[in-house]
């Protein structure tokens, strides 16, 4: 038989379907690197109580309020 096909590594099409996956599997790699190495900083000024994140010395009018509605289950 004279009509046989190339193999399969000689084709342009799976190296193609494959590039997909393994661009998004680098990509992972660089992004986990990258959390890993750069910590975040913390925020000067605010505290946090449980969910509520407040200002440091924030007098707002609205944070009484603010701070019951954030209690209410």
């Amino acid at each position: 038989m004279k009509n046989q096909g190339n193999p399969w590594w000689r084709e342009p099409w799976p190296w193609l379907l494959m590039s997909g996956p393994l661009l998004a599997m680098v990509a992972c790699g660089v992004t986990i690197w990258l959390a890993a190495t750069h910590p975040d900083r913390p925020v000067d000024g605010v505290v946090r109580h449980g969910l509520v994140v407040e200002k440091v010395g924030a007098t707002s009018a609205h944070a009484p309020a603010m701070r019951s509605a954030a209690r209410q289950p």
